[in-house]
């Protein structure tokens, strides 16, 4: 994300992403997560994040299509979806949708 002019803040797990979210005192604009996960899923993920920094944009990842997370809900309706894999001008496209400009 630093080729797009985002400082990223990197978590090695979800446990650790909700810990780095607590302690950043800035403001954290966006959120990119797997849909699947060791431990948590990406919606509670991202639930959490967004519980401590309420503005924040989440765009969701995954080796599957959105089709497959429809159906258990794991994605909610009109999120960001970005499916696996992608080059790094697939995320940048995704980004430029999102609203605001964060860079």
């Amino acid at each position: 994300m630093k080729t797009l002019g985002y400082t990223a803040i990197e978590a090695t797990s979800p446990r650790a992403a909700i810990d780095k979210a607590r302690d950043y005192a800035g403001d954290i604009h966006l959120l990119i997560t797997d849909v699947i996960m060791p431990e948590m899923n990406g919606r509670n993920l991202a639930n959490a994040v967004q519980a401590l920094h309420p503005e924040i944009e989440r765009l969701f990842i995954s080796g599957y299509t959105a089709e497959i997370f429809a159906p258990g809900g794991v994605l909610e309706e009109g999120v960001h979806f970005l499916q696996k894999p992608f080059s790094l001008a697939d995320p940048a496209g995704k980004l430029a949708e999102l609203p605001g400009d964060r860079q």
